[in-house]
């Protein structure tokens, strides 16, 4: 969700409190907290909050658009040094790790890199890039979609959000992916 019409001094100070408290609430009890807690700790009226973010993967969406920047920031840095297939997983294993962030958020990640915030654009454009990158140089196979990658980062996610040995298990199951699980 972009914003084209700049906001008044009041409505802007008002958004950036909805996006404060929503980075608190989410990190302290997940993505799936009520928004009428995000709204209560920002101070303004559920309505106001609905005003700015229609649904909740709008707000979760603003709310993680950097991280979304700095995750295709880091992978475009390092992907130069990377074969196509190592840089593309890689990027999921890196995926992975910024949608454990919120507890539950994975389970929106797919709807929410659609939003089109800045964030979500630049991870999306980057995994697009890579996954041609990869599938160019026939390291990936040719039917392999973006939205391929989301459902695995999903699942990988899902299953490792709440496990202590997270991020080794993020890159054996992005390996047992990548790799997959049949002996040829």
């Amino acid at each position: 969700m972009t914003d084209e019409t700049p906001l008044r001094a009041d409505a802007k100070l008002n958004r950036e409190r909805i996006l404060a408290a929503a980075e608190d609430v989410f990190l302290e009890r997940g993505a799936g907290v009520s928004l009428d807690d995000v709204a209560r700790r920002a101070g303004v009226g559920i309505g106001t909050l609905y005003r700015r973010f229609p649904t909740r993967e709008d707000l979760l969406a603003a709310a993680y658009s950097a991280r979304f920047e700095a995750c295709a920031e880091t992978s475009r840095a390092r992907s130069a040094t990377l074969d196509p297939a190592s840089a593309l997983s890689a990027y999921l294993e890196d995926l992975v790790r910024y949608s454990n962030v919120y507890r539950g958020f994975a389970a929106s990640l797919g709807t929410v890199l659609q939003i089109g915030t800045p964030g979500c654009l630049a991870t999306s454009t980057e995994g697009i890039r890579l996954l041609q990158r990869a599938q160019t140089e026939g390291a990936v196979r040719p039917d392999v979609r973006f939205n391929d990658l989301v459902c695995v980062a999903t699942a990988i996610s899902l299953a490792t959000e709440q496990d202590p040995s997270g991020p080794e298990q993020i890159a054996h199951l992005v390996d047992v992916f990548m790799n997959g699980i049949v002996r040829r």
